[in-house]
């Protein structure tokens, strides 16, 4: 079966898109604004970090309790993205429809920051979750600061100092990063799907989950018997100390293996795909993501929630 991040349904309809060619990329907003939008609203958050005033931001995948994985574009976010001046997206077939829109209202002034060709990754880049990755948004960050001087020279010290200092609020969540890396490197985990692998490589963590069963269960397959045996030995003979999942996908298989866990005393964690709302800016949800592994290492507490 074919990745659901590649067979993502950008069903947006050729005359919704041209419907939404009537709105003027790179105009911008009654009040001087330059509008902007991030294909998932972590991106979203970070542009308005950087932004700040000068910005009016959307974002289109934000409903931490929906499948980004099918996210279908209507009529209304194909005029939101046409009508942009920027536009941050994640790439690796993660956000195709974004690409969609585009092709089908090109505009010459639009800016467009996607973060796989930022980072250099290949298409066959395996797991698109690149938020996770600690070293994702300074670049994103110092990018988006870069296009918003170009669409707005007069204010180009203030995204330059706005980055600078959204890049300096990371430190706490490289510090816990480097903390939990300093006492807890090897530390043995099981997942569902590579959602948080990046954030679990950066902290040194062991994930025994098969690859093959991390990649199926991302892309709609249904993994093999033997992978779905090897994970159900995690728990029943006690080989991880953390059990970490997609807590915006769940389906039949991945709520056995949340019972199974819970069953033999092993700590569960709910990580997310979009950032969760409200009360959280991508800086805090990273934070907590790593607090959140701390405490179930440390003190076998679940937190299947932020």
């Amino acid at each position: 079966m074919r990745s659901r991040y590649l067979t993502l349904a950008v069903v947006v309809p050729l005359g919704a898109v041209l419907l939404a060619s009537g709105c003027s990329a790179g105009s911008s907003d009654p009040g001087g604004k330059i509008v902007a939008v991030g294909a998932e609203n972590e991106y979203a958050n970070v542009i308005k970090q950087v932004g700040g005033k000068y910005v009016q931001v959307s974002a289109i995948m934000s409903n931490p309790n929906t499948d980004p994985h099918t996210f279908e574009a209507s009529a209304s976010v194909a005029r939101l993205v046409s009508s942009a001046q920027l536009v941050v997206q994640n790439g690796i077939g993660y956000d195709t429809f974004m690409n969609t829109i585009e092709n089908a209202v090109p505009s010459s002034s639009r800016k467009v920051v996607t973060v796989q060709d930022l980072l250099g990754l290949p298409d066959s880049t395996p797991n698109p979750h690149l938020w996770y990755k600690p070293s994702t948004m300074p670049a994103v960050a110092n990018a988006v600061a870069g296009d918003l001087a170009a669409l707005q020279p007069a204010h180009a010290s203030f995204f330059k100092a706005q980055a600078a200092a959204f890049v300096s609020s990371l430190s706490a969540w490289d510090n816990a990063i480097a903390a939990f890396k300093a006492k807890y490197a090897g530390t043995p985990v099981a997942t569902t799907e590579p959602v948080a692998d990046y954030m679990l490589q950066a902290v040194g963590a062991d994930n025994l989950t098969p690859w093959a069963l991390q990649a199926d269960i991302m892309n709609g397959t249904d993994p093999s018997a033997q992978d779905v045996a090897t994970q159900r030995s995690l728990f029943t003979q006690h080989k991880v100390k953390v059990f970490l999942y997609n807590q915006q996908v769940t389906d039949s298989l991945t709520e056995s293996f949340i019972s199974l866990a819970q069953a033999n005393g092993i700590p569960v964690v709910g990580v997310y795909e979009t950032m969760p709302q409200p009360g959280y800016d991508y800086q805090s949800w990273m934070l907590a993501e790593v607090q959140d592994l701390q405490k179930a290492v440390v003190d076998n507490v679940s937190s299947e929630r932020l």
